[in-house]
């Protein structure tokens, strides 16, 4: 049965009719718009712009639903999780204050550290290595954070002042509505300051929120490679192609939170502001795992797949490939305007 049908029998000519001859002559305009063949187009426009409409709210849906199931769920499974290896040892079994110690606290074997306009803050492991798995569960700062700089690293450069190497996982501060940025960085034989070296910059978005709860970023450093893990889940490895484009001397594990508004957030714009501050990062289950420098050669370095032989297996390949195909934002090797003479592993 059509639709109009009901309206088009009950206004039929007659009944338009009888309508036009009560109302008074000021309203006869009003009748005109309920003529059949009029009433018909109206509805059938109406029908048309409805079930359009209907159908691109479904279409939208069907994309948000998408996007939200894929953020919701994460990377597949790596199927190996180094972390579960490696078991949580107190900051002060492991770790002491190296800067800014009136900026630190201490609660249960979680520490934060913080930036204000006086000061920021760090700490540094009491040892040094030649390979090992490095680990720490992080929470963030919510907010305005441009500027800032939060950050786990390996790093000899008081040993080795102008020549030292580098291997970092820091997040780079953001503005309201914008996410954070993690940027994962090797350094060779330099001061690290991007003037007598050249960086090996990757970054990423994350598939969560990392202001919302603590959540586990490691690095693993042995001789033939460099993972860089979230969650368990390898976002980065970089492998040992030549001596001169891998770090090899030993190093400290560092945290810090420090002031880099020259260049942290989109390239310097947006710089730290103390009106916001304390900055604070905070840091716990504290993981390391790794040949110390006096070491015996039988010392055996981390491995991050369940091989033991290095690399990553298929399932943690797989792993990597999706954070890279939806959360990496930039890669120093497809950078057009870097001059890859420097980085021949490109």
């Amino acid at each position: 049965m059509s639709i109009v049908g009901p309206f088009h029998a009950l206004l039929s000519p007659i009944y338009v009719s009888s309508i036009r001859n009560t109302l008074p002559t000021d309203h006869l305009l009003l009748s005109i718009f309920f003529r059949p063949d009029t009433l018909f187009i109206s509805i059938s426009h109406c029908l048309f712009i409805f079930f359009s409409f209907m159908a691109l709210l479904g279409f939208l849906l069907m994309v948000l639903l998408y996007s939200s199931s894929s953020y919701a769920q994460g990377p597949p499974s790596p199927g190996y999780y180094p972390s579960s290896r490696v078991r949580s040892m107190g900051f002060s079994q492991g770790f002491r204050s190296r800067w800014g110690s009136q900026h630190q606290t201490l609660d249960q074997n979680s520490l934060s550290i913080w930036l204000d306009r006086s000061s920021g803050s760090g700490f540094k492991s009491i040892n040094s290595y030649k390979s090992g798995y490095f680990g720490v569960a992080m929470k963030l700062q919510a907010g305005y954070t441009a500027g800032v700089i939060t950050c786990f690293y390996l790093s000899n450069n008081e040993a080795y002042p102008g020549d030292h190497d580098e291997i970092d996982l820091e997040f780079l501060g953001t503005t309201p509505g914008k996410p954070y940025t993690l940027q994962t960085n090797v350094w060779m034989k330099g001061s690290g300051d991007g003037t007598t070296v050249t960086g090996r910059e990757m970054k990423f978005h994350l598939w969560f929120d990392p202001t919302k709860d603590f959540h586990n970023y490691a690095i693993l450093w042995n001789p033939s490679e460099i993972i860089f893990l979230v969650d368990d889940v390898p976002i980065r490895r970089y492998a040992r192609k030549s001596d001169e484009t891998f770090p090899l001397k030993p190093m400290w594990a560092y945290g810090s939170i420090w002031d880099a508004s020259s260049w942290a957030t989109e390239g310097g714009k947006y710089k730290a502001d103390y009106r916001y501050q304390p900055f604070v990062g905070k840091y716990n289950s504290f993981k390391i795992a790794g040949c110390g420098t006096s070491a015996p050669a039988s010392c055996r370095p981390a491995s991050a797949s369940p091989a033991r032989t290095g690399g990553l297996s298929r399932q943690q390949y797989a792993a990597m490939a999706w954070v890279q195909r939806n959360y990496k934002v930039y890669d120093y090797c497809q950078d057009s305007r870097r001059d890859h003479k420097h980085t021949p592993e490109c």
